[in-house]
């Protein structure tokens, strides 16, 4: 049997710690949040936001058992977390100007989900 090569393990890792993390945080806000934890939040995306403490973890176990169904789902959440957060963080709901937490958010959510599209077909092979 081959081993596994150290780019497949190190994405792995990456991937799973993401979406631990993105459950921690989606937790923080649900729990601080109180009976509104996303106020003047559309309430599609305010419901979206709340799966993702189930979505979330659900996509770490998977990829962490390196089960080609996680990176899809993953990919899946990560794209619409991305586009979630870009409706609420920008106009015309988020007129402010400049760079915001928010924004900054946004760009780095995207950027996983790019990251995770583009490596799935080199992580696909090594995964059942």
């Amino acid at each position: 049997m081959r081993s596994t090569p150290r780019h497949v393990d190190a994405l792995t890792y990456v991937f799973t710690a993401v979406f631990a993390y993105g459950t921690v945080v989606h937790l923080v806000q649900l729990v601080g949040g109180g009976s509104d934890p996303y106020p003047g939040v559309p309430v599609a995306i305010a419901w979206f936001f709340v799966a993702l403490v189930v979505l979330d973890p659900l996509a770490a176990v998977l990829i962490a058992r390196r089960r080609r169904i996680g990176l899809v789902f993953g990919a899946a959440i990560l794209l619409l977390d991305a586009a979630a957060n870009a409706v609420v963080n920008y106009p015309p709901h988020d007129p402010t100007d400049g760079i915001t937490a928010g924004r900054v958010g946004q760009a780095v959510v995207t950027a996983l989900a790019v990251l995770l599209v583009c490596t799935t077909p080199r992580l696909w092979r090594w995964y059942r």
